[in-house]
């Protein structure tokens, strides 16, 4: 039996394209101090307990909290890619060799079959099989 598809992919993606939408700007700057900003920071509400004993327990320190000025790891901003051309798409293309079989899905008679049966541990299993020339 002889199969081929009528359309073929033409080309693949060409070097130059661009499919990002969106690029980090090249002149976003990071501000100074950015990474000085702690995560955290101590909790000002917080006060040295009535019972706290500096020679017993040590230094007092107060919980951290997490810091409202912190705004995690600096990241470049965004912008819309000035080189975007779009998502590729491939195009397709008329297959030169194909040939159109209108018996393509006839089927000839059949004098023998074989079924290879596999057994395991929990047996052989026989399921969904059915030969027939009906519709």
């Amino acid at each position: 039996m002889h199969f081929t598809v009528s359309k073929i992919p033409y080309t693949l993606q060409p070097a130059d394209w661009d499919d990002r939408e969106y690029i980090e700007d090249p002149n976003d700057v990071k501000p100074e101090g950015y990474d000085s900003i702690p995560a955290e920071i101590p909790d000002p509400k917080a006060k040295e307990p009535d019972t706290w004993d500096e020679d017993e327990d040590g230094m007092w320190k107060a919980p951290k909290v997490p810091n409202p000025a912190y705004k995690g790891p600096w990241k470049r901003k965004k912008i819309k890619n000035p080189n975007y051309k779009g998502k590729w798409k491939t195009p397709w293309i008329d297959n030169p060799e194909f040939e159109d079989d209108p018996n393509l899905y006839v089927l000839r008679p059949i004098k023998y079959m074989g079924i290879e049966v596999w057994q395991v541990k929990a047996g052989s299993v026989f399921d969904n099989i059915l030969i027939c020339d009906d519709p």
